[in-house]
């Protein structure tokens, strides 16, 4: 080969390699633009696949706390306390005694009515063997026998009479803060202590009329007390009221609770609900990744691209429009638009058009807190 064509060749080779870096050095500039072009248009979004759960429809209302047995424990007769058997706050049985009056005098006087009783007993037995062989009348007899049944009524009324002066607890429970003091004079009706039965204890609530169709006796009910965060106590309709308020037509329900722990009381204010119906499964969402429009309601469902900005994976956002049901605490209940699964954004949807390229970044969610749905509200 000759000189000149060996430059010729050499030339040529140069002019291809020269063409082919071009090329690549042009379409590595192109794809940096494209890049720099989608990096710039990406929105940042926080997103969610959408989970598919079980929700337990109820009713809810606010009741309150009723004892079952609650007295404040008194006295039928007058008199001066001589002893006081309790201490504020305990614990005691049906029977146990509380308070002892002054009964000293009482008690003579029983002596006394006793020793009459004997005294009739043993007149009445002498005269009956002699009215036998007719040595006493049978008007004296029934007389003596009058007197020997009334001398027994009389031990017995003052028996009784000692009994209401010695005061006792009328049933089990637990006693409250004291309202007398050994010395004072007691007069009939005065309160001594309060006296409650804490378990079980009831818990009285009120439900929409619509509602009573819904509601059987034994059915399980629960209740929360704020004095209790995260606490639940579990118990059971006892009494549906037959008849409704035409007031504010409403009926009063009845539940009654084990409460052994005695952390109930008397008079607290609770919150009350009651399952109805059989679970259901829905798809469900926070709140904030539904845009609530006047022509309707929309979430962004990401579809995965082959494209990645800083090694994270491109998505496109797509509007669906949606039905939506039930709320439970921040959650809600989606019926149709999206299925099981989807991708969907949950905050930075204003942001954000039909089509647009999203990459997710999750440090950041909205509250998602599901708390027991609401169907109706009892006043």
């Amino acid at each position: 080969m000759s000189k000149p064509m060996k430059k010729m060749l050499i030339y040529v080779g140069v002019l291809f390699g020269l063409i082919f870096g071009w090329k690549i050095l042009v379409a590595g500039i192109e794809k940096y633009e494209i890049y720099k072009k989608l990096k710039s248009r990406v929105v940042t979004v926080s997103a969610m696949t959408a989970p598919e759960s079980s929700w337990q429809a109820s009713l809810s209302a606010v009741g309150e706390t009723r004892t079952y047995k609650g007295v404040n424990v008194t006295t039928e007769l007058g008199g001066l306390i001589e002893r006081i058997a309790f201490q504020p706050g305990q614990m005691v049985k049906k029977g146990q005694l509380l308070v002892q009056l002054d009964i000293s005098t009482d008690i003579a006087q029983l002596h006394a009515l006793e020793a009459d009783a004997k005294f009739a007993k043993i007149t009445y037995d002498r005269n009956l063997k002699q009215a036998k062989i007719g040595a006493v009348s049978q008007e004296t007899l029934a007389q003596n026998e009058a007197d020997y049944e009334s001398s027994i009524a009389n031990v017995a009324q003052e028996k009784a009479v000692i009994e209401k002066k010695t005061i006792r607890a009328p049933f089990s429970g637990k006693l409250g803060i004291s309202m007398v003091n050994p010395g004072q004079y007691l007069k009939p009706g005065d309160a001594v202590v309060n006296l409650q039965t804490l378990s079980p204890i009831y818990v009285d609530f009120y439900l929409p009329q619509q509602d009573l169709p819904k509601l059987k006796v034994n059915s399980p009910v629960s209740i929360t007390v704020d004095t209790y965060e995260n606490k639940t106590f579990q118990g059971k309709i006892t009494t549906i009221n037959p008849m409704v308020d035409s007031d504010v037509r409403n009926v009063e329900v009845e539940g009654t609770f084990p409460n052994k722990s005695g952390l109930l009381l008397p008079g607290m204010f609770v919150n009350v609900s009651l399952n109805i119906g059989q679970p259901k499964s829905y798809i469900t969402l926070p709140q904030a990744a539904i845009s609530f429009n006047p022509y309707g309601n929309i979430v962004f469902r990401l579809t995965k691209t082959k494209q990645k900005v800083d090694k994270q994976d491109v998505w496109t956002a797509t509007q669906v429009f949606v039905d939506t049901g039930d709320t439970r605490g921040d959650q809600i209940a989606v019926l149709s638009g999206i299925k099981a699964g989807d991708m969907v954004v949950t905050a930075g949807q204003l942001k954000l058009a039909n089509d647009s390229s999203v990459i997710i970044n999750n440090q950041v969610k909205p509250s998602d807190t599901p708390k027991a749905p609401t169907t109706s509200q009892g006043q």
